[in-house]
């Protein structure tokens, strides 16, 4: 049978038809979205963490926000990887089912911003196929691209660290999913003012 018409009458968990039945209205609410992943590839890889930040009227919420390492030992034991990352971190720490359906009830239909965030949305997506579910629909922005557009640049792209230094933004040594939702939070704010968006 072809795949897209056995889509057709799928049962999708409760979670997704909540999700699904949110974008009935557009949103005034961003969150700005970072995941560590185990590498590049979204059929391969998984997503190791995720750290999550909205942002209302101009103003980062630190109340409202998402964090979670996910407990990913199948993935780690198959690759002979050590779970040290996951034993010493201080996130909460879940299951991908659980994680994968707080994060979507976290997002609604909000407008999500990342940095490479296609990439980001990918993991979430290919995480998404494994749990029966279908894509994300929400729509997305790049402060990547974002700073290239006001720049008009064309021919290259910017790392974080790169944009940090530009707007003049500390770095961190530590690397994490939610440090770095926090600067693109910060670098979100100033583009979007320049960009005029709303």
């Amino acid at each position: 049978m072809i795949d897209w018409l056995k889509n057709i009458n799928k049962e999708h968990p409760e979670f997704w038809k909540e999700y699904l039945s949110k974008f009935d209205k557009k949103s005034k609410r961003f969150v700005i979205l970072s995941t560590e992943t185990s590498g590049l590839n979204p059929v391969k890889d998984v997503i190791l963490s995720i750290g999550s930040f909205a942002v209302i009227d101009n103003s980062v919420v630190i109340g409202d926000s998402f964090e979670a390492v996910l407990l990913q030992y199948k993935f780690l034991h198959d690759n002979g990887l050590s779970n040290e990352f996951i034993v010493e971190s201080k996130m909460k720490k879940l299951g991908e089912l659980e994680a994968i359906k707080s994060l979507i009830e976290f997002l609604g239909n909000a407008v999500l911003v990342g940095h490479h965030i296609d990439f980001d949305v990918e993991m979430i997506n290919a995480a998404l196929e494994r749990l029966d579910c279908g894509r994300l629909k929400n729509e997305a922005l790049d402060i990547d691209v974002m700073y290239r557009k006001l720049q008009d640049i064309n021919n290259r792209q910017f790392s974080l660290d790169e944009l940090s230094t530009i707007y003049n933004l500390p770095k961190s040594d530590r690397n994490s999913s939610s440090e770095d939702a926090y600067r693109i939070a910060l670098l979100f704010l100033k583009l979007k003012s320049r960009l005029g968006i709303k």
